[in-house]
């Protein structure tokens, strides 16, 4: 997509938390992916060894801190700690997925700032730059000591939406809680419709409580539910059920990251989903998937980045924004 000409410098290698989703950017970018060789030593100790020169290459590393997030997160400071000793020009950390953001403050007595820890670990391991798509909170950003180019996956699902070819007077965008109001109504810009908000109240950890539905009706209308992440999916399942509850006659789910632990599948699978559509950030295993699951890549939306972070061009461009739908 992108040739030759600027990338002679360039160099992206992959840990082994999201290969495909590696390979697919070095093919937009029209590159090879680098050559390295991960393993495990027999006590569970991660082994990293770079297979090709890189000094005065520009690095790139894509590793989402995904499940195992411990391991892989190990993973990717063993990889920078490398490059760091191979003499790069400059090494940027890409994380499709950042793990522990959801830790990003102190809420109660005595509880760490995960989000922040695992910056400064990026940080000291070696990385100059990092490039993350849809962290949890945009202050985590502040965590790190070095520049931070903050990707949204917006557009890639809403282009998806539209490809449903739901009529504007029959799409009504749903925030799955109080929270999400400021995502859902970036993502309803982009796909047009009217705007609703499902009240909610979280029981446990795990447990979550829906009520009532604040903003359009969504009775007779089809229901596009957007979020950042579903982990769990009690959050996303209450919604659905709340907006089912309502009368709508169709509801589709879009997320960036499909994390899916604990009992998520379980609850996806009962639920009245007509579609559940996440990015390949997190790569979606077997044992996961569901017929009423669909995937859209990033791996376009990240190389352009890349692309421009190597040559020294704005990210910013790639988020200006559009004119409403419908208007």
């Amino acid at each position: 997509m992108f040739g030759n000409g600027n990338n002679n410098k360039l160099k992206i290698f992959s840990g082994r938390a999201n290969r495909p989703l590696a390979e697919g950017i070095a093919k937009v970018l029209g590159v090879p992916l680098g050559r390295a060789t991960l393993g495990d030593f027999p006590d569970q100790e991660t082994s990293v060894r770079i297979d090709e020169d890189v000094r005065g290459r520009d690095v790139f590393i894509v590793q989402p801190t995904c499940t195992p997030v411990n391991q892989h997160l190990m993973e990717l400071l063993i990889m920078l700690d490398a490059f760091k000793r191979a003499s790069p020009a400059r090494i940027t950390a890409v994380l499709p997925y950042y793990g522990y953001a959801r830790q990003d403050r102190k809420d109660k007595g005595r509880v760490p700032i995960s989000a922040k820890l695992v910056a400064n670990l990026i940080t000291r391991a070696g990385a100059d730059r990092v490039l993350a798509l849809d962290l949890h909170a945009a202050q985590i950003q502040g965590f790190f000591d070095i520049p931070v180019d903050h990707l949204y996956a917006v557009k890639e699902l809403a282009k998806h939406v539209r490809s449903l070819g739901i009529p504007q007077d029959e799409l009504v965008v749903l925030s799955p809680d109080e929270g999400s109001i400021k995502k859902a109504l970036d993502f309803q810009k982009n796909v047009g419709g009217q705007i609703a908000v499902a009240n909610k109240q979280r029981t446990s950890a795990t447990e979550i409580k829906h009520g009532h539905l604040i903003g359009a009706a969504v009775e007779g209308k089809r229901v596009v539910i957007y979020d950042d992440m579903i982990s769990t999916a009690g959050t996303t399942v209450g919604a659905v059920n709340v907006a089912k509850h309502h009368g709508a006659k169709a509801v589709y789910v879009c997320a960036t990251h499909g994390v899916l632990s604990g009992e998520a599948i379980k609850r996806l699978r009962d639920a009245p989903i007509d579609q559940l559509a996440i990015t390949d950030s997190i790569p979606l295993p077997p044992e996961k998937q569901l017929p009423c699951i669909k995937v859209i890549t990033v791996a376009a939306l990240v190389a352009n980045a890349i692309h421009r972070i190597h040559g020294n061009e704005s990210i910013s461009e790639l988020f200006k924004d559009e004119p409403p739908i419908g208007k």
